[in-house]
């Protein structure tokens, strides 16, 4: 059964950081685009960031350039998105996406994604 399955949102205050996780299972890896994105309320969902697992090239959104990273562990199918220097634009909910990396044109695009997570929820209070 193919899973992604997102961890570590949580309330957090403005300036401080989070680490999220997409824990991915039931599919080859290394043949996939790891993306993440973000759903504010009342906003449309949102690109933040992409990496190409095979290789670890990363791609980010410019609102959260030099404020969030995000890296791959394939010892356990994993990646993440540390997330530092937050603000309260910045809560929402977040969820990953993975799509086949031959289609790294739309690896910003939900719809495009071959697997979704549920999300988690990131709340960013003053």
């Amino acid at each position: 059964e193919v899973q992604l399955v997102e961890s570590g949102g949580g309330l957090v205050q403005a300036g401080g950081s989070l680490r999220l996780s997409c824990a991915a299972s039931g599919f080859t890896f290394d043949d996939y685009i790891i993306t993440w994105f973000r759903q504010a309320p009342g906003k449309e969902r949102e690109w933040v960031s992409s990496i190409i697992v095979s290789d670890a090239t990363t791609y980010y959104a410019d609102s959260v350039k030099g404020r969030f990273t995000i890296s791959s562990d394939n010892s356990k199918n994993t990646v993440y998105l540390q997330m530092n220097v937050l603000n309260l634009e910045d809560t929402a909910v977040y969820s990953c996406g993975s799509i086949q990396k031959e289609l790294y044109r739309v690896a910003w695009d939900y719809n495009a994604m071959h697997y979704r997570g549920k999300g988690t929820l990131v709340t960013v209070s003053s």
